[in-house]
Formats: C-alpha cells, structure tokens, sequence
C-alpha cells in the first residue's frame, strides 16, 4: 500500500510509523486513520518493535476539523466507532511492543493514539491535552479507558473537565507516561529504546503485554494461573535457553524473538 499520510520505515527489526501532515500539525483525517491502521497490520508482520512519531513541530492534535464530514451533522457514532476504533485497537492489541515517540503536543484524539501504545515518551517540550470540553465534546478515542488507569481518576477528571494542558514533565511525574528526555536527547532516547525493544526476546514481550493489559477485571488468583500458563510456554522458547546459556557464559544474549 501507498501512504500519503504517513510515512513507515522499516530497519532491522525496528518500523517506525510517522504521520506527515506536518502543515496541519498531524491532524487527523479518515485517510489518515485508514493509513495508520493498515500500516501497524503491515509492520507488526516483519518487525519487533513500531515507533509512532510526528513530523514537524506536533505529535497529533487531534481530528481535522476542516476533514468532510468532520464538522455539522456528522454521525459521530459512526466515525469512532467504524475509523477511530479499528486504529486505536491496531495499536492496543499489536502483538509486538509499540512506543510513541512524542515530538510536540499531543492534543484530543492524539492524545489518546499516544496513550494507546505500550510505552510513551516525550521531548521535554511536548504537552498533552484533552480539548474536547472546548467544543462541547468528551473524551473519547480510548481517553476515558486510558487515562483513570494511567493517573487516577482525580487527574482524569480534572484533565478530561478543564481541558488545561499537561505538560510531559507533569504527565511523567502522574505516571501518565513513561519517561521524558529533553528535547536535543529525544531522538536518540526513544532510538534507544527502539533498539533494546528489537534485540530482545519477542516472545516474552508479547506475554508480557498479554499478562499485563488482561490484569484488569482479575482476581490475584486468575492472575497467578495466567502468569503460569504464559511463563510455561516461554519456558519452551529459544530465546529463553539462549538467555540463560548466555547468563551462564557472562556474556550478551543473542534473541532471535522465538
């Protein structure tokens, strides 16, 4: 598939997924969701680990208003549930370990894409914000899901109620986020990151996200007997016998991600 949108690059088990609309801040339109959900299917197929970033200046601030159909008696149901949905459980539900790389602000919708991966982090620079109130909306694109469980449901509240920006220092400190490296380190702090993520064992990754995002709604005891069945089948793996030959000959391991 062609990307107009989006821009993916894919390099030793690394893909990164940028959104191009650089002129529009990485607003997002309905080509723009398409694109980004069929492009996390196409990486999570040959890569180890997908990076969203932003070109220019913004990670994502949210939909297109000008987009059709964005604006007026647009069936908004429909839109989230038909174009937002699918994109935001492509990267939720990828089977290999996502980071959002947040190059600048991250507002509305986007907010929300970023809290979808596994891990995120930001330039020092960037901010989030839940706009949505400022037009009369809620929260939504996984907002609501997402940010109770990631700050406590009184910074969700007062976030999703003021719309007041978030800066990253604040969304670190609220465990909002994962980490924040100041701007001129960005690049080469989510790099490598990226990198860690690729070399590593892929298998014990996946469990790893199936253990933890399947946690809520359990009971200690469900926990215990999935935490058995998933560490049985890494048991069985490659890399779990190179990571413990590589142990015993103090040296680094070699994973092949099976």
């Amino acid at each position: 598939m062609e990307y107009e949108t989006i821009t993916l690059e894919q390099t030793d088990g690394l893909a990164v997924l940028t959104l191009n609309r650089p002129d529009k801040m990485n607003a997002l339109t309905s080509q723009m969701r398409a694109e980004i959900t069929y492009a996390m299917g196409e990486a999570a197929n040959t890569a180890r680990v997908i990076v969203m970033t932003g070109a220019g200046r913004a990670f994502c601030t949210g939909q297109d208003l000008g987009d059709a159909g964005a604006t007026g008696k647009v069936d908004l149901e429909r839109t989230l549930r038909e174009e937002y949905n699918p994109m935001l459980e492509a990267v939720y539900d990828c089977k290999v370990p996502t980071i959002a790389a947040i190059n600048g602000p991250a507002a509305g919708a986007g907010a929300n894409l970023a809290l979808a991966a596994d891990v995120v982090i930001a330039t020092e620079s960037a901010y989030f914000l839940q706009a949505f109130a400022r037009i009369g909306l809620m929260p939504d694109a996984g907002g609501t899901w997402h940010m109770p469980r990631q700050m406590g449901m009184a910074k969700a509240m007062g976030a999703a109620l003021f719309a007041d920006r978030i800066t990253a220092r604040q969304a670190e400190q609220w465990g909002m986020i994962w980490e924040v490296a100041e701007d001129e380190a960005f690049e080469a702090c989510w790099r490598g990151r990226a990198k860690f993520l690729a070399e590593g064992p892929t298998e014990a990754f996946r469990a790893i996200k199936a253990a933890i995002r399947g946690t809520y709604g359990k009971t200690l005891s469900e926990q215990l007997t999935v935490e058995a069945h998933l560490q049985g089948g890494l048991n069985r793996t490659r890399d779990f016998q190179e990571g413990v030959l590589a142990f015993l000959e103090k040296r680094p391991a070699a994973f092949e991600g099976r």
